[in-house]
Formats: C-alpha cells, structure tokens, sequence
C-alpha cells in the first residue's frame, strides 16, 4: 500500500512565491479599500476580517493539498500537482462596493455592514457548496473547449493584464524579470539553471528595484506600526445578527456566487486537461465550506479554486507550494506582516510571473481545442476584453470626478466609445464568456437543439439582468431586448434542426433508389 507522502518540489518554490504573492496583494487590496475608501476602522479589519481570512485560505489549502495526496497515492503517480487556493477576487470589489460601502455610509456602523456583509459571503457559499452536487454534470455537459476558453479570457484579462501595464510602468525592472521568465519556463535551455527560477526572479526583481530606487528604506519603518497579533475569533453571532436585514443586498450574491461556481468549473477542467483529474463535488464542496467557516469567523469574502494550475504544473510544482501559500495567508494576517513583506519585495518583481501564468493558461486552450473549434476561443475573450475596458473607463471617468451618466452615451459615442456596448458585453463577463462560447461551438458542430438550449439560457439570464446588465433586476433597461434576441437566436437553432431532419429523411428515402 503506497504511503500518502506531501513533497517539495523544485518547482513548488517559484509557484509558492507566484501564488503567496497574488493572493497576499489581494489581502492587501481588500485591507486597504476597507481602510481608506470605506473607513472601516484598522482594528476591525486587522483584527477580525484579516485573520479569518487568512484562515478561509488556509482551510481551503489544506483540502486541495489533501486531494492531491490522495491522488498521488491512489494513482502512483510522482508529477501531480495540487489545485491552487485563493479569495475570490471579483468578490472583494464587489462586497466592498455594493454591501459594506452602501450600508457603512448609510448607517455610519461598521459592525451592521460587516454583518450584511457576512450573510452575503454565506450566501456565496451555500452556492458554491449546494452547486457541488451538479458540478460534475454541468462539467460534462459543457464542452472543453467553452471552460478552457473561459479560463483563458480570465487569465489574460483578469489575471495578466494588469501585471503586464504595472511591467511597462517600471521596464528597469520587470522587463529582465519578464526575459528570464521566456529563457526558464518557455526556453529550451535556462540561465543559472541551479538556482530555481522563482527565487531567481525575486533575487533579480529586488535587486533592480532596490538599485532603481523603487523601495526605500521608509517604507519598512512605516510598515512596522501593522505588526501584531491578531488570532481570528468565532462571530457566528454577528452573522445571525446580519441575517434579518441583509435580503435587499443579496442581489448581487447570486449572480456572483454563480460567476464563482464558473470559476471553479473552468478551472478544475483546466486541472483534468493538464492531467489531474480532481473530483468536482469534493473540490466546490471544500471551497463553500471554506467560505462558511471564514464567514462565521468574522470574513465576508469567499475562497475559491485559483486560476493558474496549467501554469504552476508547467513551473513543475507539486503538493506542497499550495499548502505553504495558504499556511502563509493565515501566518501574514496573524502577525501585521503584510506590508513589511511588500516594502521588501517590490510588486514589479513578482507581477510579471502573474504574466507567465496567464499566458500559459491561454495556451492550455489552444493546445486542447480542435482546429474548427478555434473560433469559439476568441469568441470567449470580446465578454472578458469588454469587461476589463469597462472597468477602466469608469475608473478613468470616476478619477475626472465625472460618470458615464453625467456624460451621456451620445457623447462618448462621438468619441468612440461605445458605451452602452461595453457595459452590455462586459456585465456578467463569466456567464456570457461560457454562454457565447456554447452558442458558437453548437452552431460549429451542428448541433442546433443543445445550442437552442444555450440561447434559451442566455434570454433567461438576461431576463434577470444575471449578464449584459449592470444591475440584477426582472426585465429593465435593456433586459427585455436581450431576452427577444437570444429567444430569435434559440428559434434560428430550432429551424436549423428542422431543416436537418428533413435533409436527413431525403436522404435516407432517396438512398435505396441510389442503390437500385
């Protein structure tokens, strides 16, 4: 009987810093819009929401490195490589700006906001882990090519495009980290090959910026008034406190808590591609439990399954960079070193390994898709590439102390920006990435009943305002536009099937006559 074994890898060190490093910044980001954009207080968020947030991510780290174990054990096999863990991303801007900011500004009462906020985080959960049951089908149902091609818009837009404009804002640095990522995990044959090329790249990152003048030495004094010590604590009580006011912000959670369920989707069959083949149920499961601990222990952000396993397995990581991320999520919080580590290592070291996994991941895509499904890739991005534009722009516009409402979309469209097109195509970028990637591959391999499904479901969404809408409402705006669409799109797939029954029966009646 093969002995369940958790082994460092070489390449578990350049995926433990690329992983530790992406989440860590997201830790930070949350801290900080709750600090100075919503005023919550520091001690709230060091001591209460930090720590169990860390411990959320631990949690869930701890499972994916126990699934991968048992994976190794009951495969045999040396080269698995565990699942990366990490919080939801979307979901901390999203709870930040439309739960605890609303309700904070409105009541001037922290506890009450973070209390709708943790009911809202449940909520998140309870999809995530009453959805394990369907995973695997949803799974099966949907084509590879649609998940892949989903993730792929997510790892280039979401996850490597930012990294990549903070590269060229500091070129002295990032631009020999970003070489030595093309000689060492593109190339055939890497430079200083003793060193692993993780601690190569933060050696060289820190150095440069330390030489360019980047970090100072007042940045680690500054750093130090966040040390302490903040063990996380049970606040079940503040969750059932929340619980009977917290319906009017729910709205939100369910299409985001389905956009999570995605996530988990596309990249646990992003796993299964690379060759590791994880158990949806058991995976989501883990992830809503994680989620639900964190919740009653004072965190309203959900964990969720990382992208970038395609990426870490190609780095040659294993089990162990996984769990020592988490175990270092949990130790961060846990003492203040958040800032203290970033005042060492400098952001321009380690976003261009943001880069690498990103572009992997679009490569795991093209690599898997047969050559007529190509199209359905590129089809997938426009839903990412709109939302990503859409976030800039009205950041942009936001900075100028202006709104796209103030502006009118009469006149951004004499300027070229088409508006009203981005927020339609980028809203619920997740769910019409996959629904427009089904709508292409059904219409590709002809199979017009599943793709009258498809559009059904996107005339569905759009009813309740889940995709193309900027807020979840029944039928407004342009809801109803989208919905007689997509109804058109389903009728068209039911004609086109029709009209191949009857092609077939032709055929099969004119055969014998062919024979005779």
């Amino acid at each position: 009987m093969n002995r369940i074994k958790l082994e460092w890898k070489r390449g578990d060190w350049a995926a433990y810093f690329g992983l530790m490093t992406n989440n860590l910044t997201n830790l930070l980001t949350m801290m900080g819009l709750l600090i100075f954009v919503v005023g919550i207080p520091k001690e709230i968020v060091y001591g209460r929401i930090a720590p169990a947030f860390g411990l959320a991510v631990l949690v869930a780290s701890i499972c994916y490195a126990w699934f991968a174990m048992q994976m190794a054990k009951q495969t045999g096999r040396t080269d698995v490589t565990a699942l990366p863990s990490g919080p939801s991303a979307p979901s901390i801007f999203t709870v930040t700006f439309l739960v605890l900011m609303p309700v904070y500004q409105q009541t001037k009462d922290a506890d009450f906001a973070i209390q709708i906020g943790l009911v809202w985080c449940f909520v998140e959960a309870l999809i995530l882990a009453g959805g394990s049951f369907l995973g695997e089908t949803i799974r099966k149902m949907i084509p590879r090519t649609v998940l892949l091609s989903c993730l792929s818009g997510l790892g280039l837009l979401l996850l490597a495009m930012n990294p990549m404009l903070q590269a060229f804002e500091a070129p002295t640095v990032s631009f020999i980290v970003l070489l030595l990522i093309f000689i060492n995990w593109f190339g055939k044959k890497p430079i200083f090959a003793r060193i692993p090329t993780g601690l190569l790249l933060l050696i060289a990152g820190t150095a440069l910026a330390w030489i360019s003048g980047l970090q100072s030495p007042e940045a680690i004094k500054a750093s130090m008034s966040s040390f302490g010590f903040n063990p996380p604590e049970v606040h079940v009580d503040s969750f059932l406190q929340g619980l009977p006011h917290a319906l009017p912000y729910l709205a939100s959670a369910v299409p985001l808590g389905l956009a999570n369920y995605i996530f988990d989707l596309e990249n646990i069959e992003s796993a299964h591609a690379a060759g590791d083949e994880y158990n949806t149920r058991k995976v989501m499961l883990a992830n809503g439990l994680s989620s639900m601990l964190g919740c009653l222990m004072g965190n309203p952000f959900p964990v969720t399954v990382y992208v970038g396993h395609a990426g870490w397995k190609a780095m040659g990581a294993s089990i162990g960079y996984t769990l020592a991320s988490g175990v270092t999520m949990f130790l961060v919080p846990l003492f203040g070193l958040g800032a203290f580590m970033l005042a060492i290592i400098p952001m321009t070291a380690i976003v261009p390994i943001l880069v690498f996994i990103g572009v992997v991941t679009a490569n795991q895509v093209v690599r898997e898709t047969p050559k007529i499904e190509v199209p359905v890739i590129f089809i997938c991005l426009f839903p990412w590439i709109a939302n990503w534009a859409l976030t800039i722009v009205n950041s942009v516009m936001g900075a100028a102390g202006t709104s796209a409402a103030k502006l009118g979309s009469a006149l951004l469209h004499s300027k070229g920006v088409y508006y009203d097109g981005l927020v339609h195509l980028g809203s619920g970028a997740p769910l019409a990435s996959m629904l427009w990637g089904c709508i292409a591959i059904f219409a590709i391999i002809n199979k017009p009943l599943r793709g009258s499904v498809a559009a059904a479901c996107g005339a569905l969404l759009s009813l309740f305002g889940v995709i193309h809408s900027p807020m979840v409402g029944i039928a407004e705006g342009a809801s109803l536009m989208f919905v007689l669409a997509y109804l058109m799109v389903s009728g068209v797939f039911v004609l086109k099937h029709f009209l191949d029954s009857r092609e077939a029966v032709s055929d099969a009646a004119q055969e014998p006559t062919k024979t005779t």
